[in-house]
């Protein structure tokens, strides 16, 4: 099998980072990418979930506490007070 060359920009940290832990499990680092391109030839999908980090302010847990407070509000158990502003540090 012919071999080509793959060339990939990335961060340089990230790079001696990648290196040191393909060296810490046995492995060099063209190794640990030849894995990673057969592991998506073999599956036809990258081989891991990518997903956005989504809005602390959406997750489950605030968006129940949003709701318990509106509630709140509805049922009079709430006090109005002006919107208190925070600058930037």
């Amino acid at each position: 099998m012919a071999q080509a060359t793959l060339t990939a920009r990335v961060d340089a940290a990230d790079k001696i980072n990648f290196d040191a832990f393909c060296s810490n499990v046995g492995l060099n680092t063209s190794t640990a990418i030849n894995l990673f391109v057969k592991a998506v030839l073999r599956e036809n999908r990258i081989p891991f979930e990518i997903t956005q980090n989504q809005d602390p302010f959406y997750s489950d847990a605030n968006m129940a506490h949003v709701k318990k407070s509106v509630q709140e509000l509805r049922s009079g158990k709430g006090t109005a007070h002006e919107l208190i502003e925070v600058e930037d540090e």
